[in-house]
């Protein structure tokens, strides 16, 4: 498995929560029978008979506590069970879980596409809206010329100012737009690396499936225990902690990728380009999503595209199409996960 993520401890997973349950209802059980019958075991253990069994117990108990092999034994049972137990209220088969994942990014997918065409429609209007200032900037400066040279000192000074007016609108105008584009950029690599993470997953739950059943075919939880007190790893449990690797990793993308296009619907609603009006909220939340830490789903392509949108000579095309995954000659990122 690949060295990228460290394995889940039984008691992180929702089977070791409901194994703590277990085992703290048990103590409390076990503690409230011995204080009720704490006189009668006394009195058992003061008998013949008693003092046998309860030295055999206690020898038991011991073995088991000191005997490497027993122990793990016991544990592979208690957690089997639980896992059982979980498993009749909670979705906890890797197979599944991935299967759901693929329905979520396709459904996110759907939305992304959606938002990408309302931004790119929205940023037409801006671009208009610039070019349209700045004609009439420089229609603006042109009437306060030639007032000037007709000595018109109340048209000049009206028509300076409302250029003035209209470069600083620009200005405003222009950050926005650079705004909008490092958004557009980003939800069109994502949709791009969200589309070649829904493939992937498609294709490995296809394959690992089948790898799965095959396995179950041949498998019992008797060889897998005494699998595991020969020292050797349970492949069927080796099998599954990969698939959850995969699993808390797409966890991971598709938790960064809604959290991205809940904070682009906020950003963009914040936007009010008809009356020229924009909140300096939406800007804050983007730009600090700029200074945040590395992306998951878009890795260190991320700096890459922030520096585009704000390179002048990287001109974005709106008219291009998002970029659709290409298959042929790409490797499965999660093919190492089973290596």
């Amino acid at each position: 498995m690949t060295d990228n993520f460290k394995r889940k401890s039984f008691w992180r997973k929702p089977e070791g929560i409901t194994g703590a349950i277990f085992l703290i209802g048990g103590l409390i059980l076990a503690g409230n029978l011995i204080s009720k019958s704490i006189g009668a075991i006394i009195a058992f253990a003061n008998t013949p008979v008693g003092l046998g069994i309860t030295l055999g117990i206690l020898g038991v108990l011991l073995f088991m506590a000191l005997d490497n092999k027993a122990r793990t034994l016991i544990s592979y049972m208690y957690k089997s069970t639980m896992r059982w137990i979980t498993g009749l209220f909670v979705q906890i088969d890797p197979i599944g879980i991935l299967k759901s994942y693929v329905d979520d990014l396709k459904g996110n997918l759907r939305k992304m596409t959606k938002q990408i065409g309302k931004l790119r429609g929205q940023m037409h209007k801006l671009k208009e809206m610039i070019h349209n200032n700045q004609k009439e900037i420089k229609t603006n400066m042109q009437l306060a010329s030639k007032a000037k040279q007709s000595q018109q000192k109340a048209v000049m000074i009206l028509k300076s100012r409302k250029a003035g007016r209209l470069k600083d609108s620009n200005l405003k105008l222009d950050d926005l737009y650079k705004r909008m584009e490092v958004l557009y950029r980003v939800l069109s690599k994502m949709y791009e690396n969200s589309a070649i993470l829904a493939e992937d997953i498609e294709d490995q739950v296809k394959l690992k499936e089948q790898e799965r059943k095959a396995m179950l075919a041949g498998h019992s939880a008797m060889k897998s225990a005494m699998s595991i007190i020969k020292g050797d790893s349970d492949k069927k449990a080796m099998f599954d902690q990969a698939l959850e690797a995969i699993a808390d990793d797409v966890s991971s993308k598709v938790g960064e990728m809604e959290r991205f296009m809940e904070m682009s619907e906020s950003f963009m609603s914040s936007i009010d380009l008809q009356n020229g009006i924009f909140e300096e909220k939406g800007m804050q939340m983007l730009e600090e999503w700029e200074n945040k830490s590395t992306s998951l789903l878009l890795g260190g392509a991320k700096e890459d595209l922030i520096s585009m949108a704000n390179n002048d000579d990287e001109v974005l095309d709106l008219n291009q199409p998002v970029a659709e995954p290409q298959k042929s000659g790409r490797t499965n990122q999660y093919d190492n996960f089973f290596d």
